[in-house]
């Protein structure tokens, strides 16, 4: 898998995650950690997907 097409599967990721977190948002009676979980994925994929892109530019 090319770094690009990496790159484009962890935003596809992301995006998805924001999707599930606003559904989740939305629905008051969702479980406070699973609304955690899914913050922290979230981050967890911003920084890998920035350290790629860092990496990209640098080369």
């Amino acid at each position: 898998m090319s770094l690009k097409a990496h790159l484009e599967s962890l935003e596809r990721k992301r995006d998805e995650l924001k999707v599930k977190l606003e559904d989740y948002l939305a629905h008051p009676s969702t479980d406070d950690l699973a609304i955690a979980e899914l913050k922290r994925q979230k981050l967890l994929l911003k920084d890998e997907i920035t350290k790629i892109q860092t990496n990209m530019e640098a080369a």
